[in-house]
């Protein structure tokens, strides 16, 4: 059975989040993009819906998560090499993102991260193939 994902994420501000994610080479769905959300895809089957914080109060009666206290997850991205997980962090902080963790080097995987401009925390990494195997 094959499923897609769609990871919900509350955001203050839909323009500058899309630039900022643009700027690291994600593109968007304009079917599942508006004035309240952006469909940033992140894979075959793997999708962020960026929502305005208003509108994604409206799925849920709970508290919208303090990122700068508080984490509500952990999203990882692959890169193909080392090189690319450096050029993506490297834009990301460029584009006002942080990088909360030094690098962590482990000969077969080789990872960063950042948090974008909502505190949302991503994992950027590399693994030789080989060492999958």
């Amino acid at each position: 059975m094959s499923h897609k994902l769609f990871v919900s994420l509350p955001i203050k501000n839909l323009e500058r989040t899309t630039a900022f994610f643009k700027a690291l080479g994600f593109t968007f769905n304009p079917k599942f993009t508006g004035e309240q959300a952006a469909c940033m895809l992140i894979g075959e089957h793997a999708y962020a819906m960026l929502l305005v914080e208003p509108f994604f109060k409206t799925f849920t009666k709970r508290e919208i998560c303090d990122t700068a206290t508080h984490v509500e997850g952990a999203f990882g991205l692959t890169c193909e090499s080392r090189a690319e997980v450096d050029a993506m962090v490297e834009k990301a902080l460029a584009g006002g993102g942080k990088e909360p963790d030094p690098p962590q080097d482990h000969g077969f995987m080789y990872s960063r991260s950042f948090e974008d401009l909502d505190g949302h925390h991503w994992e950027v990494l590399w693994m030789d193939p080989k060492a999958a195997q």
